[in-house]
């Protein structure tokens, strides 16, 4: 069976601001699916400790009081969010996430500020003894800019969602997005057969060397509109 008929986990965070290295997670979802639909999952709301922008709750809905009132420490939320989505790759399931390197990386992020473990360290070494690889995971906006590339107008998730036939319901609500990332991904899969018939490691690898070449061109133009010292990371899913 092809990988998106099988088990797959969304992944979504909304946050502070939008450098993954400096924001801070206000909520998280982690959604198990099969052929589409939930079949399990979990959502938190944390306190980020730091003012959320009011320009950002006009996004996502969450305010600096609520998140103080009602949202659990950001260490907690972190490291179960960790914990979740490791659980998970080491049983081969791999996790979606629409800009997968924007998510990742800020979690990480958030690992390394409160002295957590990274990722790679929550899971092991592989069978040469070397750190195991963060995945797979499987990026519907890495993917999409490969397969069509010369596709005009936005790659926000509610674009996809309307290029792919895909109902987004509550837009910016980690679960709602996480599931949409998930509808998103297997809706790809179905109109193209080879990233279908794709082995999900070769995906993941496939993921890293567009996501690199999207990254060096879209540099290169930044750079011709008049900002010579722009620079676009290119590492994929991890900063």
């Amino acid at each position: 069976m092809a990988w998106h008929e099988e088990r797959l986990v969304g992944f979504d965070l909304e946050t502070t601001g939008t450098d993954p290295s400096t924001a801070r997670i206000v909520t998280a979802a982690v959604v198990e699916t099969k052929g589409g639909e939930v079949v399990a999952g979990r959502l938190w709301l944390a306190d980020p400790g730091t003012p959320i922008p009011a320009e950002t709750t006009a996004i996502h809905g969450i305010t600096t009081e609520r998140a103080a009132d009602c949202g659990r420490p950001a260490r907690e939320v972190a490291e179960e969010v960790a914990t979740a989505l490791a659980g998970h790759w080491s049983m081969g399931v791999p996790v979606v996430a629409y800009n997968a390197a924007f998510d990742l990386s800020l979690l990480s992020a958030e690992l390394a500020r409160y002295g957590l473990r990274s990722l790679t360290e929550r899971l092991g070494e592989d069978g040469a003894g070397a750190p195991a690889a963060v995945g797979p995971v499987v990026d519907p906006l890495t993917i999409d800019r490969a397969v069509d590339r010369f596709r005009k107008g936005r790659r926000t998730l509610a674009a996809a969602c309307g290029e792919y036939g895909v109902v987004l319901d509550g837009a910016h609500e980690a679960g709602a997005d996480a599931l949409a990332a998930v509808r998103v991904a297997r809706a790809i899969a179905g109109r193209y057969e080879d990233v279908a018939a794709a082995d999900l490691w070769e995906l993941h690898r496939d993921q890293e060397r567009w996501y690199g070449e999207w990254a060096a061109g879209y540099q290169k133009w930044l750079r011709r509109q008049g900002n010579p010292e722009a620079v676009v990371e290119g590492t994929w899913p991890l900063r």
